[in-house]
């Protein structure tokens, strides 16, 4: 089952997409996630043309890449379109290799002033952006939108209709409604249904955690590419783990020791990315979703949420795994007393260590 798509001449392969989260899917998120293999494209935060075409630091952050992540979407979000298009083309000046509407994010902060899913209920004004950015960048122009604003006007199939009308070369859908939020399942027959009536590229998003899901809804769908998010902070090979099963090959299964690896790599990259406090609360933040299911592993998150230094997580990272070597229970600094639990990160709200699309 080995299969790939283009976008334009861009070929994705495999057909897998490092679906964007807000506060998780930064550089070193991604960096980490691609180099352990089977991501076919990585796309950015969702980046706020109003901070961006003001010159914000966090918003020209949040579009900074490196050439091994390759190919790279730069996704962008809001209602205004003169800000949108300027937005788009400081995006292909930076060297994106495709730009993205963001036509999905149900965050209230960001559908009041008109982006986000607020577009699903305006196609005058989601017309206009579209065709205000496809006039003025030459890289592919994609959407990513949801299966309508209210779940009594389910509409994403006229939304992708005029998405294509209006130049997009690549569509994809995330199977919930805005009022829906992330609730309940998503619906993967509209994906089905806009891959019928459309001819560019169409992937689907929405609930995929497994090799199984993922290979399930490729034969249900007939789509293009599948996004994963939110399962691969729980398993961060789960793209090289379906790819694998589509090449015939046995599929990757981590040591103990590939985990302890991958949250020192995580640490490291975080470490050369941002200055220390703020790469340690997103260690925090995320290591307990990286060792979820292993044992002793809510007690290893609240060690490391009650960490304040570089050299107390990484004391707490050796502790822990050492611990699972020997057989041995684990009782981090902390520990005993409160166990933290992080809920899951939705997409298009910053996430914070207190506490995808």
């Amino acid at each position: 089952m080995s299969r790939s798509f283009k976008i334009r001449d861009i070929e994705i392969n495999p057909p897998l997409i490092l679906s964007p989260m807000a506060g998780v899917t930064d550089v070193s998120f991604r960096r980490l996630i691609k180099g352990l293999g089977g991501v076919g494209l990585t796309v950015s935060e969702f980046i706020s043309v109003e901070g961006l075409t003001r010159s914000n630091p966090k918003s020209k952050r949040q579009m900074r890449f490196y050439p091994d992540e390759r190919p790279f979407a730069a996704q962008i979000f809001g209602g205004r379109p003169e800000r949108m298009r300027m937005a788009a083309e400081m995006a292909e000046e930076v060297g994106a290799d495709m730009l993205d509407v963001n036509c999905g994010c149900p965050a209230p902060k960001v559908v009041k002033h008109g982006g986000g899913s607020g577009l699903l209920k305006d196609h005058p004004r989601l017309e206009t952006i579209l065709r205000e950015i496809k006039k003025t960048i030459t890289i592919p122009l994609t959407v990513k939108i949801r299966a309508g604003f209210f779940d009594h006007t389910i509409n994403a199939v006229e939304t992708a209709k005029l998405a294509e009308d209006c130049g997009a070369e690549h569509i994809a859908l995330h199977g919930r409604t805005k009022e829906q939020g992330y609730r309940g399942l998503a619906n993967w027959d509209l994906v089905r249904q806009i891959k019928e009536v459309v001819k560019v590229p169409v992937s689907g998003s929405g609930d995929v955690t497994t090799i199984e899901g993922a290979l399930a809804r490729f034969a249900e769908t007939g789509c293009d590419g599948v996004l994963i998010g939110r399962g691969a902070m729980a398993n961060p090979w789960i793209f090289r783990q379906i790819e694998d099963t589509m090449q015939g090959r046995e599929v990757f299964q981590p040591t103990l020791e590939d985990k302890r690896q991958l949250l020192l790599e995580y640490f490291d990259l975080l470490r050369a990315d941002m200055p220390e406090a703020p790469a340690i609360n997103r260690m925090k933040q995320l290591a307990g979703q990286f060792t979820r299911g292993l044992q002793g592993g809510a007690l290893f998150r609240t060690a490391v949420y009650h960490s304040h230094s570089v050299d107390e997580i990484l004391g707490r990272i050796s502790e822990y795994f050492e611990a699972i070597e020997a057989g041995r229970p684990y009782f981090g600094e902390g520990a005993a007393t409160e166990i933290v639990e992080a809920p899951e990160l939705d997409s298009c709200e910053a996430a914070s260590v207190a506490v995808q699309t």
